[in-house]
C-alpha cells in the first residue's frame, strides 16, 4: 500500500512519467496479445539478423561503409525489449512455422521464456520482470522449434575463445561461427540469429585500445541523464554497431539465403525524456526497427572455430547482468 501510495504521489508531481507509466503497461499486454508490430514471420526471408537496439538511422548512418547495406526500409517491432520481442515472436499461434526455424540467441530470457514458459519458479537467474505477468502471453515452447541455442553460454570457455571484455557481454563471433555451422549442417527453412551487439555496455572502443571501459560506456544511460556529452553516447553506441556489422560481412560469405538485416528493438537517447528501451514503450526509436535486405552466398573460406561440446558455459545470471538486467 505504501509503495502504491509513493507511486501516485509521484505521478501526481510528475504527469508526463504517470502517463507513459500506464501507456508502457498497455504496450506490454498489447504485445502480448500480438496487437502491436509486424510478426516477422510474416515477411519473407531465409536468415533474420536481429542487431539487438538497433536503431533505424544508426544504420542508415553507418550504411555507407557497407556493401550489403542499401535502401534500409523499417519496421514496426512487436516488443520494446528483447524479452517481450522473443515472447511475441515465438508465440504458440506460429507453432507450425516455428518447427522449421532454428533460432540461435544471445539473450538470457530465451531460457525464461522458451525452456521454463515464463514461470520464475523454473528459472535459474535473478527475477525476471514483473511486467511478464501484465500480459497475456502464449509463450512457445523449446519443443515447437526446429533448433534452440543459448549463445551466451558459450562465452567463457578456454582461453582462445575470450574475443571480448570482461564487463561485456557474448561477442558476435560465437553467434556467426554458430549460424554458419548450423546454416552448414542442417536445412532449416529460416534461420534467426540474435546478436547483443549494439546493446551497451559499449565496448568495441574498449577491445581495441585494451582498457577498462569508461563510465560513458558502462551506463550510457545513468551518465546521460546526469547530464553527460550525448554526442559521446552515440558515437561509442554507432562504433559498438561497427563490431557488429563487421561479423556480418563475415556471415554473408558464409551461409546461404535471402538475408534481412533488422533489431529486436530500438533504443532512446533522451528523446521524449526516454532513455534506453523501457518494457512496453510505444516510443518511435525503440518501436520502429530497420529493415534491410541483402543475399548471402556460401563461399566456404571460413572455417567456424567455436563448438558447444568444446566451450563451458555461462551463467544466465552472469550474461543478463551484463545486459543490465539484473542488479
Amino acid at each position: 500500500m505504501v509503495k502504491h501510495a509513493d507511486r501516485v504521489k509521484k505521478g501526481i508531481r510528475n504527469p508526463h512519467r504517470a502517463a507513459e507509466f500506464v501507456t508502457n503497461r498497455l504496450g506490454i499486454w498489447a504485445s502480448s496479445r500480438g496487437y502491436l508490430g509486424t510478426h516477422v514471420l510474416e515477411r519473407e526471408w531465409d536468415v533474420l539478423v536481429l542487431l539487438d537496439t538497433c536503431r533505424v538511422d544508426a544504420l542508415r548512418q553507418v550504411a555507407p561503409e557497407y556493401d550489403f547495406l542499401d535502401n534500409i526500409g523499417r519496421l514496426r517491432s512487436v516488443g520494446a525489449t528483447s524479452s517481450e520481442w522473443i515472447g511475441a515472436t515465438f508465440d504458440q499461434a506460429w507453432a507450425d512455422e516455428l518447427q522449421n526455424t532454428a533460432y540461435l540467441a544471445c539473450n538470457g530470457y530465451a531460457d525464461f521464456i522458451l525452456e521454463c514458459g515464463g514461470d520464475p519458479e523454473r528459472f535459474i537467474g535473478p527475477a525476471p520482470p514483473a511486467y511478464f505477468e501484465q500480459g497475456d502471453w502464449n509463450f512457445a515452447r523449446a519443443a515447437d522449434l526446429g533448433r534452440l541455442e543459448h549463445i551466451w553460454r558459450y562465452e567463457h570457455g578456454d582461453d582462445e575463445s575470450q574475443l571480448g571484455h570482461d564487463e561485456g557481454h557474448a561477442p558476435p563471433r560465437f553467434v556467426t561461427d554458430r549460424a554458419i555451422a548450423v546454416g552448414r549442417e542442417f536445412d532449416f527453412e529460416r534461420l534467426i540469429l540474435h546478436y547483443s551487439q549494439p546493446h551497451s555496455p559499449y565496448v568495441a572502443n574498449a577491445i581495441e585500445e585494451n582498457r577498462e571501459l569508461y563510465d560513458y560506456e558502462r551506463e550510457p544511460f545513468d551518465y546521460l541523464e546526469s547530464g553527460g556529452d550525448r554526442k559521446r553516447v552515440l558515437e561509442a553506441y554507432l562504433d559498438d554497431l561497427r563490431y557488429v556489422l563487421d561479423e556480418i560481412a563475415l556471415l554473408l560469405d558464409n551461409i546461404d539465403g535471402e538475408v534481412v538485416i533488422s533489431a529486436d528493438h530500438g533504443e532512446s537517447f533522451g528523446e521524449y525524456g526516454v532513455y534506453g528501451h523501457p518494457a512496453g514503450s510505444l516510443h518511435p526509436q525503440i518501436r520502429n526497427v530497420p529493415w534491410a535486405k541483402t543475399s548471402a552466398i556460401d563461399t566456404g573460406d571460413y572455417t567456424p572455430k567455436f563448438d558447444p561440446e568444446h566451450t563451458s558455459e555461462r551463467d544466465v545470471d552472469e550474461t543478463l547482468r551484463a545486459l543490465g538486467y539484473a542488479e
